[in-house]
């Protein structure tokens, strides 16, 4: 394995050990809720993040192997993806609120496709303001949602999105190093982070909103 992608792949151990030592995950509800309706929430965002991920890996796919009409339909998934997870917090913290979510959100994709980009071109220059892009993101995430939700510790959230950013840079090596035998693990383990993800945002909102789940 390269040294790229060496490197990579330490970082994004490094980070999901830290996050998921400073999570403070608790898998169980609050108060009165309902088990159900909290099921629902969970289940709802980790579809959702999956098909995140998944769309994603396809527009890096189509980067990779010069396909735009594969790319275009690609990009369009992931812009009803996108509107689709910013969408969920409507109801809990209205519109504007969660159209700032959207364009956070697409902040992290055209980060992660500026890399992606950057990869193919082999331009180091561009590569490096990509990452800075990725790692800002995930600083203006946190940012946001830690005041948006009491609940969401700022450092917890940006671990958690700094590795998922980490995750795709990997798949993106490795894509680009033809290493599809890794690439084939590196895919369960992105969406055992998105879980998590997905999982600690709806604790936060089941202790933010408990009478929403009731």
């Amino acid at each position: 394995m390269s040294k790229i992608l060496r490197s990579t792949a330490l970082v994004v151990v490094i980070l999901a050990l830290v996050v998921l030592a400073g999570c403070g995950y608790e898998p169980r509800t609050v108060g009165d809720t309902n088990p159900a309706r909290v099921e629902e929430m969970k289940q709802t965002l980790r579809d959702l993040w999956v098909g995140h991920i998944f769309w994603v890996r396809h527009v890096v796919l189509n980067i990779a192997t010069n396909d735009p009409e594969e790319r275009d339909a690609a990009e369009k998934e992931v812009g009803a993806n996108t509107k689709q997870i910013a969408n969920t917090m409507t109801p809990f913290y209205g519109e504007v609120e969660s159209e700032k979510l959207y364009r956070l959100l697409d902040g992290n994709i055209s980060a992660v496709r500026e890399y992606s980009e950057a990869t193919v071109a082999e331009d180091k220059r561009r590569q490096d303001a990509a990452l800075a892009h990725i790692a800002s993101n995930a600083d203006d995430v946190a940012d946001f949602l830690s005041h948006l939700n009491p609940y969401l510790q700022k450092e917890t959230v940006r671990g958690l999105i700094a590795a998922h950013g980490a995750h795709h840079v990997l798949q993106i090596n490795q894509y680009k190093a033809k290493e599809y035998a890794r690439l084939g693990a590196t895919w369960p383990m992105m969406r055992q982070h998105i879980y998590v993800i997905a999982d600690t945002m709806t604790t936060a909102l089941v202790k933010q909103f408990p009478d929403k789940f009731s």
